[in-house]
């Protein structure tokens, strides 16, 4: 049997306070991070994801003191990302009680940490964090992007996954810059191409509207759905998406 799909509610979290925008622009405030950590883990959803947006841009750490409240708060592995640029870091993290690391610009200047922090926490605490757009002189077709999508960092997607995934890497988050905030779908054949490149588990961002997205995302080879828009306006429920997807025929956790 296949491993049950997980649903991540995403609290992308600027000056303490979640924040959601189109293609990481327009950001409007959506809420307390612990408050929605709290709802979020109340309501059923299989992990959190908290990614301080801007601590890359700014050069400092993530915000540790709302990591540790959010931790408090929860029951459910907590991933955490955001200007994360060492072995240390990480190990801060982890004792702040975040359960994964979210790595993205740090690991694209040194590629050599994600085998540094593979080798002493394990790949299982490794989330790579990928956000890639549509670039046609691409050999794939697809760019990393870094600094909440602001800068091209010149390199391929599927390559770069692979490599990441060779490295040490545990698994993927995949967000479509293109369609990030759109809640128009998810980028489907770049999932596909990830999916066919790697085999680490692989989590869809970007682009989620409708029970029918979360869907198709999972049909493109997603073991996880992110999404944040769509949960912390209300539109959607984590309920409604595990609903839709074991309709489909896919293993969810009750």
């Amino acid at each position: 049997m296949a491993p049950a799909i997980r649903i991540i509610p995403c609290l992308d979290v600027l000056e303490g306070r979640v924040v959601k925008g189109v293609n990481f622009t327009d950001l409007k405030d959506a809420g307390d991070p612990v408050e929605l950590a709290r709802a979020y883990d109340a309501a059923g959803a299989d992990e959190l994801t908290f990614l301080d947006i801007s601590a890359s841009a700014e050069g400092r750490g993530t915000t540790r003191e709302v990591v540790q409240a959010t931790a408090e708060q929860v029951f459910v592995p907590l991933t955490v990302g955001g200007g994360v640029r060492s072995v240390a870091d990480v190990a801060e993290l982890l004792a702040c009680g975040a359960d994964k690391i979210g790595i993205n610009t740090a690991a694209i200047t040194r590629p050599e940490l994600l085998t540094e922090i593979a080798t002493r926490f394990g790949s299982q605490v490794i989330t790579l964090s990928v956000d890639a757009r549509a670039n046609s002189e691409m050999p794939s077709g697809y760019e990393v992007t870094t600094h909440g999508g602001r800068t091209s960092a010149g390199l391929d997607a599927i390559a770069w996954a692979k490599e990441a995934a060779e490295r040490g890497a545990g698994e993927i988050l995949l967000n479509s810059m293109d369609a990030d905030g759109t809640r128009a779908g998810f980028d489907l054949p770049m999932l596909r191409a990830v999916r066919e490149a790697v085999r680490l588990p692989l989590i869809a961002s970007g682009g989620a509207g409708s029970v029918e997205h979360c869907v198709a995302a999972a049909r493109a080879g997603a073991d996880a759905i992110l999404a944040a828009s769509v949960f912390h306006y209300g539109e959607l429920t984590i309920g409604d998406v595990k609903a839709g997807l074991a309709d489909a025929g896919f293993e969810v956790r009750s």
